[in-house]
């Protein structure tokens, strides 16, 4: 049986089975309410920062930071028109999936989440 390997691009680590980084970096990425908020704004269409700005009541600079990390985490992508960018998500039905899928968790636990002392709105904050 021949194995083959993936080519491996420069300065990018192989994975291990069961590394569950990825994931979290993923998880993390889906973490901010705004970030949210854009992504499913995007399923509306392509739209720029400065529609995203109007629409959401954010400012430009915290659009543009978010849009960022959804870019580096593979969600959203971008092109040129004239001086703008256009803003679309990169695989909207893997997406909604995820989204829906986290709809019904919330759903089966009854929101609990809500209560947790770590993560959930009435958290301590940070020292």
């Amino acid at each position: 049986m021949t194995m083959t390997t993936p080519e491996r691009d420069e300065g990018v680590l192989p994975r291990r089975a069961g590394d569950l980084t990825p994931a979290a970096a993923l998880f993390h990425s889906l973490s901010d309410p705004a970030r949210l908020a854009i992504l499913k704004h995007l399923t509306l269409g392509e739209h720029r920062v400065r529609d995203l700005t109007e629409h959401l009541g954010l400012a430009q600079s915290t659009v543009s930071a978010h849009l960022a990390c959804l870019r580096d985490c593979g969600l959203v992508t971008s092109r040129p028109q004239g001086r703008a960018s256009m803003f679309s998500l990169t695989t909207e039905d893997e997406l909604l999936a995820v989204l829906a899928g986290a709809e019904r968790l919330l759903e089966v636990t009854g929101y609990a989440v809500e209560l947790c002392p770590n993560h959930g709105p009435g958290r301590a904050p940070a020292s």
